[in-house]
């Protein structure tokens, strides 16, 4: 055998040795590269319908506080959050849905029913019957759900 038939089988070994290397590394790579990238990718998710309970709890004209516990996955962590809401009508028939958490730093506000007003003690914010700013430093109004009601019971729109 000739040096030369060497150097070509040499040649030829290191190719097949780098392209099942290369096979190999693409077999365990794309899976893993889509395993990695998928959260990222994955589209917004959809909003759904939240339920917080019977018509029956809200009184006539006063702010009722409704508490339940939604789960919200992103990517591979599943969070549980607990969503407060006040609802209040006026007829029994509509229904308005007001987040409980002040516009201004996140706290938590409550009503007050001598003075007939939502307060966040943490700067002094005040909120009227609607939601909207009577005073302090919150920049909009309390944020309002979307409301369905049906077979009696109260649901949010959220996401």
């Amino acid at each position: 055998m000739s040096s030369e038939q060497r150097v070509e089988r040499r040649g030829f070994l290191g190719l097949l040795t780098w392209g099942i290397g290369g096979l190999i590394t693409a077999l365990y790579g794309i899976p893993a590269v889509a395993y990695l990238l998928a959260p990222a990718l994955e589209r917004a998710q959809e909003q759904v319908w939240i339920r917080l309970g019977s018509i029956d709890k809200v009184e006539l004209g006063v702010p009722t506080l409704f508490k339940t516990t939604i789960e919200r996955t992103s990517g591979w962590i599943t969070d549980r959050e607990e969503l407060s809401v006040y609802v209040i009508t006026n007829d029994g028939r509509e229904f308005t849905a007001l987040s409980n958490v002040c516009t201004h730093l996140g706290c938590r506000v409550r009503w007050i029913p001598d003075r007939e007003e939502f307060f966040c003690p943490c700067h002094n914010g005040v909120f009227d019957r609607s939601g909207a700013v009577v005073s302090g430093p919150p920049p909009r109004a309390l944020d309002a759900y979307e409301v369905q009601v049906e077979d009696d019971q109260i649901s949010i729109l959220g996401s």
